[in-house]
């Protein structure tokens, strides 16, 4: 079922003479499928053919767009083992975590499904008028959400499937009403095909329009490059290396007509461990991080690659405990060869620092591609001073900063860069730290109380995003319903003829959705 061909719309092309295959990291070899690179003439013939789709698909209503959705999910499942199978011959990831992937993109979309066949997503307002107001009549106004356009999604190398092809965003803009153009991740390409297919085939028993969706294979930038820069792209979604992120962004913004690239990037993930808690349960909670800062191989966006706490014997204790603890652990494979040889990098660059220290380190031997996991510690004054200090390093490396006094840990929280999650460990003392909290909180999009940064619910009131290089937008989150509101823009209608409103907008509220009429949330008829 894998061809190794580009999805423009419904049919396959592969007219390109640049090919590539992905790479099996547990086995150390390359996959046999090739893959052909999309060319100039596929990209602009999947925008075009996306924003033709556009000019029906926006229109199509919530209960058609749930069915598309559900559809997907179900297409999904029905790839079964062979999506499991190719799923973990390209990213080295064990079979439960392709598992619980597959079933978190399938959550997603049903949950997409779900809010935009109930409608009240939208947003409608209605100020009704008032013709007899004094000194000047006041006109109907009426307000809801609409799709902005084309949306190009790249998919994230280390979620082939959650934040990859039917993955988050793009769930999110196929349920606002937004065509999708996936740029395909290379290290998943055979994965990134089988979902494309499963959409594809969803698309067509449900009656979506011809580019409604397409997939586009890449083995570098060219294609992603392309794809921001075509005029007929109104947004892009984009999960990965704040150089790559930042490189998108860029390129969105010196377009004629700029668009917005909701972009999540680089996040350290800073972990506050206060006094009480760090006398208290430090053993214990040198355990538990041990186990977060390894999950995954630490290739997660949300892994603790900061420690802080002021200097105690407690401290002292917890970071000895710490250090034996993350040597006990077997290092696991990451994701691609390009993969651990960045972290092996970053790694090195981070021990070369000037005062910092490494206290624990997997020494023993590995097979290849599987990362030794590091734990380091630092004065709070050489990281205040030393901003090299401050980046992230992806993998199963953290760092323990000693702060000499609360003081000092607010400076220091104060200094970091935009972060998607912050961690307050506390045993009844958090009422005293009213400061540290406050700093956190203007640092990151989501702070988390006695737990572990590691792991995104998806739900409504989860806010995955956070102050840049988190994300380029902190006003939107990129896991959850709400992120829905990346892909749409607020219109209005003034003065316009009832039957000529949408739906959602219209005296009788044919549809049943809650809307905000004259400042009173109402499902009633005007």
């Amino acid at each position: 079922m894998i061809f190794g061909k580009n999805h423009i719309g419904n049919q396959q092309s592969a007219q390109g003479s640049k090919t590539y295959k992905t790479f099996n990291p547990q086995l150390n070899i390359e996959n046999e499928t090739v893959f052909t690179e999309a060319t100039s003439q596929e990209i602009d013939d999947a925008v075009q053919l996306a924003s033709k789709a556009f000019k029906t698909y926006r229109s199509i209503s919530g209960e058609k767009k749930a069915k598309f959705l559900n559809a997907i999910a179900d297409e999904i499942l029905a790839l079964d083992d062979e999506l499991i199978k190719t799923y973990c011959l390209e990213s080295g990831l064990p079979e439960g975590r392709a598992k619980g992937e597959r079933g978190r993109t399938v959550f997603q979309l049903r949950s997409f499904a779900e809010l935009v066949q109930e409608g009240s997503w939208v947003e409608a307002s209605i100020d009704t008028a008032q013709p007899n107001r004094e000194p000047l009549p006041k006109p109907d106004l009426r307000k809801l959400l609409i799709p902005i356009g084309p949306v190009v999604v790249f998919g994230a190398s280390n979620f082939p499937l959650a934040y990859s092809t039917a993955g988050g965003d793009t769930a999110a803009a196929l349920a606002a009403g937004c065509p999708v153009i996936v740029k395909s991740h290379p290290m998943h390409a055979g994965t990134g095909e089988l979902v494309a297919s499963a959409i594809i085939k969803a698309a067509e028993k449900t009656g979506m329009p011809n580019g409604v969706f397409s997939n586009l294979n890449s083995s570098g930038i060219e294609v992603g490059t392309q794809l921001v820069k075509h005029p007929a792209v109104k947004a892009v979604g984009f999960t990965g290396s704040i150089n790559g992120g930042r490189a998108l962004y860029n390129l969105a913004a010196q377009r004629e007509e700029p668009i917005p690239v909701f972009a999540e990037m680089g996040s350290v993930n800073p972990v506050v461990i206060l006094p009480n808690a760090i006398e208290n349960r430090g053993d214990t909670l040198a355990k538990t991080y041990a186990g977060s800062i390894t999950l995954g191989t630490g290739q997660f966006c949300t892994n603790p690659g900061l420690l802080l706490a002021i200097k105690s014997e407690g401290l002292t204790s917890f970071i000895s405990t710490l250090a034996n603890e993350i040597v006990k652990i077997e290092p696991s494979c990451m994701l691609h060869p390009n993969i651990i040889g960045a972290y092996e990098k970053k790694k090195a660059n981070m021990v070369s620092q000037e005062g910092l220290h490494v206290v624990g380190d997997y020494n023993n031997d590995v097979q290849t591609n599987y990362a030794r996991q590091i734990i380091t510690t630092v004065e709070g004054k050489t990281f205040l001073e030393n901003t090299q200090l401050h980046q992230e390093v992806f993998g199963p490396f953290s760092m323990v900063i000693q702060c000499d006094d609360v003081k000092q840990l607010e400076a220091i929280i104060s200094k970091l860069e935009g972060q998607l999650t912050a961690t307050l460990i506390s045993d009844d003392e958090a009422q005293d730290y009213s400061r540290v909290i406050s700093e956190l909180q203007n640092r990151v999009g989501r702070l988390i109380f006695n737990g572990v940064p590691t792991g995104v619910e998806v739900c409504p009131s989860m806010v995955h995003g956070g102050p840049y290089p988190a994300s380029t937008d902190s006003r939107f989150t990129a896991v959850g319903v709400n992120s829905i509101k990346r892909w749409v823009r607020p219109f209005s209608y003034q003065d316009w003829p009832d039957n000529l409103l949408p739906d959602e907008l219209k005296n009788e509220n044919p549809l049943g959705i809650s809307r905000f009429v004259n400042n009173k949330s109402t499902k009633d008829k005007i």
